[in-house]
């Protein structure tokens, strides 16, 4: 089923204004919610809730782990729906789960009285409860990005305002949680939870005003003979040689870039000792991650998607080699932090822009389109990149030697310094040999398969006109 008129051509149609900034809208109410967990829960759990880091490792490890099969599991139920109607088939979700999202972000922030195992079990409970209903909010906005639009420009567009989202969010995050909290210094347990709640609190209201302001003009059904399954979600990421590329690329730098936040508030305090530079450097970097941002559209028009990609990931690594050799002055530390999140700006603006070309791929060559399988299949990757880089600071901060609210030891700084700066420019550089040498899905393929496809639903009696053509010079690039 698509529901644009007849003289709309999907790969020319362009989105209003207003459209694009809803959708990412979408993402910054989202990401309010996100990175409040992403930023300070660790820190919450070690320093107020009184949990050995390890066991914050293990708990973000556990959470992630099911909630990259909650992916999953919501790609099935996207895929599923039968009786799609006025409202869509993806925005339902956005507007139903998005409150238990916020009530369960500041939930995670509650402290109580209980013994450590119960305080452990509660806190884990409560995290895999936040990702549930997480996955079932932001998988249906992922995947209906295709469903807005079938313009290749008009989804870089879309990505880089969803890239924008995530960043204000990110940036106000950084910049605005950490003051809120200081507000009641002498109960910091309550400045976590007033932080949190006004931070869920807007981000309900954004991803309400996302739903209200998006139009899906191609839903597709999955035919009734095809059901979806966990299976054929990850079938969807084996099948299709980009998305999985695509997929073990997001793995690494997804990683690195959650090591990056949630070690960013140790380093503050206990390398530079200046907790308060946390918000300049997230005012300055993440007005970097915004500006880059905004260059993404022209850039990408005139470089190509992987080109632009490749080059963000070397300014990201030059970033950290550079801060790891010179970041021990908060001045250089804000410097050398802004051109690595800079380069973080194109990888991550074009992380999405990428996955709805896979979509197309995937649906060229099986026949069948299931945006929900293959985001999710993709998230999959991203949830299982963010358990491991949950668990991993969680571990290094035990073996480190990392104690709480004490003068930290030379060897632990360093150690801090590590996990910071080496660990993310070591996943970043194994993200640039993924694509450089693997991703073959260029522009000019790309607009060759959509044109195949339009043929075909054009001329069903001629569906593989275009196929042994456009397959070998694929089997050629790959």
């Amino acid at each position: 089923m698509a529901n644009a008129t007849s003289y709309e051509n999907p790969v020319t149609l362009r989105l209003p204004l207003r459209e694009k900034f809803a959708y990412g809208m979408g993402d910054f109410g989202s990401n309010l919610m996100l990175c409040i967990g992403t930023l300070y829960l660790l820190k919450f759990y070690t320093d107020i809730l009184g949990l050995p880091a390890i066991y914050g490792g293990i708990i973000f490890l556990i959470a992630k782990f099911f909630t990259a099969f909650t992916d999953i599991l919501t790609g099935v139920l996207l895929d599923s729906r039968r009786n799609i109607g006025a409202k869509g088939k993806f925005r339902p979700f956005i507007f139903y789960a998005s409150l238990p999202v916020a009530l369960l972000a500041v939930a995670n922030f509650l402290n109580s009285d209980f013994g450590l195992n119960i305080k452990t079990v509660l806190a884990t409970v409560l995290f895999m409860l936040f990702g549930l209903f997480y996955s079932l909010m932001n998988c249906a906005y992922g995947a209906m990005l295709p469903a807005i639009t079938k313009n290749p420009q008009g989804r870089a567009q879309l990505a880089a305002w969803r890239q924008g989202g995530a960043t204000l969010g990110l940036l106000l995050c950084t910049v605005g949680f950490v003051p809120i909290q200081m507000l009641f210094i002498s109960s910091p347990e309550i400045g976590y939870l007033a932080a949190a709640v006004v931070f869920s609190t807007f981000g309900l209201f954004c991803m309400w005003w996302c739903h209200a302001n998006v139009k899906e003009r191609y839903v597709d059904v999955v035919p009734a003979h095809h059901k979806p399954g966990i299976f054929k979600s990850f079938r969807a990421i084996f099948q299709n040689p980009p998305l999985l590329v695509l997929c073990i690329a997001n793995l690494c730098t997804l990683a690195a870039f959650n090591i990056k936040l949630a070690i960013q508030v140790y380093y503050t305090q206990y390398v530079l000792h200046d907790i308060h530079l946390l918000a300049y450097m997230g005012f300055f970097s993440m007005g970097c991650i915004l500006i880059g941002v905004l260059m993404v559209p022209a850039a990408v028009k005139r470089f190509g998607k992987k080109n632009v990609y490749l080059g963000g990931l070397l300014l990201w690594c030059l970033g950290d080699l550079f801060n790891y050799a010179w970041g021990d002055s908060s001045v250089s530390f804000v410097a050398f932090s802004c051109m690595a999140f800079f380069g973080t700006a194109f990888v991550n603006s074009l992380n999405w822009a990428l996955v709805p070309d896979t979509v197309d791929y995937g649906e060229w060559k099986t026949g069948i389109r299931a945006e929900g399988s293959v985001y999710t299949g993709y998230t999959f990757s991203r949830k299982i990149s963010a358990a491991l880089a949950g668990l991993l600071p969680g571990i290094m901060l035990t073996k480190i030697g990392y104690i709480p609210n004490i003068e930290q030891s030379d060897a632990v700084s360093e150690g801090l310094r590590q996990l910071i700066f080496i660990y993310p420019c070591v996943l970043a550089i194994s993200a640039a040999v993924m694509m450089g040498a693997f991703y073959k899905l260029n522009e000019q393929l790309f607009m060759r398969i959509i044109e195949d496809i339009n043929m075909r639903k054009i001329n069903p009696s001629k569906n593989s006109a275009f196929l042994p053509k456009i397959d070998t010079e694929i089997i050629k690039e790959t």
